[in-house]
Order: structure tokens, then sequence, then C-alpha cells
């Protein structure tokens, strides 16, 4: 599902016009890419938990020429689906 379907899918179920669900979407992106860059986490009921989790530094290897260099400590976004989206895409219900 591309934006464009995300924000008709959202537009049928809510009774809201495109252009308003299209603001939403685009809303709650900033609104949850603002948290993890606050290193916040975010939970959306039903969905999962959106956070930013830590990344200790590392030495890595080049596969190609076998060089090693130091990866930096940086945050990284990780995702967390919750037992009810778990559930649904592991029983194929939508």
């Amino acid at each position: 599902m591309n934006k464009a379907e995300l924000i008709a899918a959202l537009a049928e179920k809510t009774g809201r016009t495109k252009a308003d669900s299209g603001e939403f979407i685009d809303a709650l992106g900033a609104i949850i890419t603002e948290a993890l860059g606050s290193h916040d986490e975010v939970s959306l009921p039903s969905v999962g938990k959106f956070a930013a989790a830590h990344r200790a530094a590392r030495t890595v290897r080049n596969p190609r020429t076998g060089e090693k260099n130091e990866a930096p400590a940086h945050y990284a976004p990780v995702f967390k689906p919750a037992s009810a989206l778990r559930e649904a895409v592991r029983n194929g219900k939508g």
C-alpha cells in the first residue's frame, strides 16, 4: 500500500476528505519523526511502538577489501509490533 492508497483507505474509513486524510498522515509522520529525534517512544494501540534504540560503537569490516573501520555509536529507529498486529499478520486477517 502506497501513500495515496493509505490516504484513500483512511478517508473511506473515517468519512473525511482525502485532503484531510493526507494532512493527518503527514502530521502523524512529522510527530513520530520529532519524537524519535528526541529519543522518545511513540505507542499506537493495536499497532505497536516506535522507539529510538542506542547502538554501541563497533568495529566493522569491508567484505570486499577486508579493511576494518570503526562504526560510531548512534541511535536507530526500531518498531515493536503489538500482539494484535502480530496475530493479524500471522493468521492472514486484515
